[in-house]
């Protein structure tokens, strides 16, 4: 690195200049979606709205998670070859890596466009409710025409920050954040788009964040991508997306439980009744549980964000065999997402009004109620999430691929898959279903410290 010596810096120092660009970086892509929830929410689409996006969602987190398979694996392949002085290792990753990307954002974005009533059905689509499943529709194929734009945008991220440059990586998403958020407005209030207008803004700002992530490849400090790291080495392919499942898993995770989630609120949300003995049905539910799970991931992209931020420190100096400085780097990691954790709660537990009202005012009790159980129960062990979600980027930064994607797995697939479908079948009801994640929350964060400490005996 130019200005910073991952060897010899003082770990504080370097934690700062990596974690908080890579922080924001990774909120104002959450900021992505969470933004087109807020203005639908004020539209007169309102919750009928926000259930589409939510049923759209799951499609555009598997976009991520292959974007971060790829990119993320590709960083840390290239961080753990330029500790142990490797450089064309390090050129390969990158260049293999953006070659990947490209390949796998072709194949998604054709997938999307053919396959877009069968993509809506499996995560929760009904065309029984007309109005929802019409915005849905027009939601994903909109969408569709900028996954190339931001699968790549995004998996590049990581080989900028990784690089040297966490500035410019935190640049060209917030440019296309930015946009997102002035062109909303324009598009669904203004222009009275709707929904269409929110996907179309979204777009611009992933084409945006792509041009500028591109751009960087001219400029790059300690890697040059051209003819000869661009051609696909099967090794390194191999390496570098057994480092990037932990990532991958993360994200997939996300897709399963959101995917179970709306299924079991079609098939419960009508049978269960709220305290005025009116029945919550499926449009509340479904758009109270996409917010909840926005707010969730942005509290989630901030603890990614610091635990991705000490990945180039703790990469270089596994490869350079610098163990006091690892054990250093993930104790000040831990330490920080524990406190981004419970600030996270007292939110969730003390004020969940002033977070539902975010999402607009117009809205009936039984959604608010709903609201209020989703902030308070699902989200009641988000300290333990933070923990558990920064323990697997730990242990994918120290080349441990197989022990964090076992962790990433664990919460989300192994534990709270299964929790939830039980408690939902026996209770038939959609709230008491919610404290399936808290549950899990324990089981993966136990886990977790496990994992840790069975890899640290081995520095």
């Amino acid at each position: 690195m130019e200005k910073l010596d991952l060897g010899n810096d003082k770990i504080s120092k370097l934690i700062k200049k990596f974690a908080i660009p890579c922080v924001i970086s990774m909120i104002v892509a959450a900021l992505y979606n969470i933004v087109d929830q807020i203005f639908i929410g004020w539209s007169k689409a309102g919750a009928f709205g926000n259930a589409a996006t939510n049923i759209v969602y799951p499609f555009t987190v598997i976009a991520l998670a292959f974007a971060l398979l790829i990119g993320d694996g590709a960083a840390a392949l290239f961080n753990l070859s330029l500790g142990a002085k490797n450089e064309e290792k390090s050129n390969l990753s990158i260049g293999n890596g953006l070659m990947l990307l490209i390949i796998i954002s072709i194949i998604i974005t054709i997938l999307g466009i053919v396959l877009n009533e069968q993509i809506l059905s499996i995560f929760g689509g009904n065309k029984n409710e007309v109005e929802c499943y019409g915005y849905a529709k027009d939601y994903l194929r909109i969408i569709c025409y900028g996954l190339p734009f931001y699968i790549i945008g995004q998996g590049l991220n990581a080989s900028i920050r990784s690089d040297g440059s966490p500035k410019y990586a935190m640049a060209s998403t917030v440019v296309g954040a930015i946009s997102n958020i002035i062109l909303d407005p324009i598009f669904i209030f203004v222009l009275k788009m709707g929904v269409k207008g929110a996907a179309i803004a979204t777009v611009i700002g992933q084409i945006l964040t792509f041009i500028v992530s591109v751009l960087y490849l001219k400029k790059s400090k300690s890697f040059k991508v051209n003819k000869e790291s661009i051609k696909l080495n099967k090794k390194i392919c191999k390496q570098l997306i057994s480092l990037g499942l932990a990532s991958l898993i993360t994200q997939l995770a996300i897709v399963i439980i959101i995917a179970v989630a709306n299924n079991l609120v079609s098939k419960y949300g009508y049978v269960t009744k709220s305290s005025t003995g009116a029945s919550y049905g499926v449009v509340i539910p479904l758009a109270v549980i996409g917010i909840c799970m926005k707010v969730f991931g942005i509290v989630v992209s901030i603890v990614i964000g610091v635990s991705l931020g000490g990945m180039p420190i703790i990469g270089y100096n596994m490869g350079a065999g610098n163990t006091k400085r690892v054990k250093q780097t993930i104790k000040y990691i831990l330490i920080i997402n524990f406190i981004i954790g419970f600030i996270a709660f007292i939110l969730f537990e003390f004020f969940p009004n002033s977070i539902i009202n975010i999402f607009g005012s117009k809205n009936s009790f039984e959604y608010i109620q709903y609201a209020k159980y989703c902030l308070r129960i699902f989200l009641g062990g988000i300290i333990l999430t933070c923990i558990t979600k920064s323990l697997s980027i730990l242990l994918q930064s120290m080349g441990s691929s197989f022990k964090s994607t076992l962790l990433a797995f664990s919460r989300d697939v192994i534990f709270f898959v299964p929790l939830i479908i039980i408690i939902a079948t026996i209770s038939n009801s959609v709230v008491t279903m919610l404290l399936s994640a808290v549950i899990a929350d324990v089981l993966a964060f136990i886990l977790g410290i496990i994992l840790l400490k069975s890899e640290l005996k081995k520095l």
